[in-house]
């Protein structure tokens, strides 16, 4: 996912306008036996789909995405918890328990029914398998830590990252084993994201300060903003 590849690569300077589009080839890390056995037949409760589950087994791109959005949440979550710990700001703890943690919990959901290996193996707040990961949690709590302002633009940063990165799940589960359970699955998580962006830009915004795209395009993030809060997975 090129945009993933991008965003780790350039880790905290991505906060000074590194963000963009990029050509690099995805690295994937997930046994190829996971790919062999796992198969699209989540229940639709897990994910609010009502449609039947493809019958094709996932590919492995495709379990390398599930794997790595289970601890994007949990990135997005820990981030939320340090911050609220460090600024005492209500958003923080508001998203990172009412909903980061539900992102968390459906994709381990689907994880634990196509018999895959969760890679959340310590739910510690700061603990991740993959490094990448580890390495962007710590940068980006550095960065919000400065002060509340950068932590709300934090905020911002992940769920542009996080909406990114989703639409391109989204897109690589079409082009590959089309299975409707996960798919239903990103788009709750990206209809998530839209609205904690919402959030977070307008507590910038009664700061009186302007928000700057930081990985979207500016327009995309402007379209976002403008819209009323939605209602995910109805």
């Amino acid at each position: 996912m090129t945009t993933r590849n991008l965003l780790l690569a350039c880790s905290i300077t991505l906060l000074a306008g590194c963000g963009g589009s990029s050509s690099a080839d995805t690295t994937t890390t997930a046994n190829t036996a996971q790919a062999a056995t796992a198969t699209s037949t989540a229940s639709s409760a897990t994910t609010g789909s009502t449609d039947a589950s493809a019958s094709r087994p996932l590919t492995t791109d495709e379990i390398n995405t599930l794997l790595f959005v289970r601890e994007e949440e949990k990135m997005a979550r820990d981030v939320y918890l340090s911050l609220y710990g460090k600024w005492e700001q209500q958003v923080f703890e508001n998203i990172a328990m009412g909903s980061e943690q539900q992102h968390m919990d459906v994709m381990g959901s689907l994880i634990s029914h196509y018999n895959l290996v969760d890679p959340v193996v310590d739910n510690t707040v700061g603990a991740f398998t993959d490094p990448q990961i580890l390495a962007l949690y710590q940068d980006l709590v550095m960065k919000g830590s400065f002060t509340l302002l950068d932590g709300l633009k934090v905020g911002g940063f992940i769920e542009e990252f996080d909406i990114n990165d989703l639409q391109e799940a989204i897109d690589e589960a079409k082009a590959g084993s089309a299975p409707a359970d996960v798919i239903q699955a990103y788009e709750n998580l990206m209809c998530g994201s839209r609205n904690h962006l919402r959030a977070f830009v307008g507590q910038i915004e009664k700061n009186n300060v302007g928000y700057v795209a930081q990985v979207m395009p500016q327009a995309s993030v402007d379209a976002i903003v403008s819209t009323s809060e939605e209602q995910c997975g109805q």
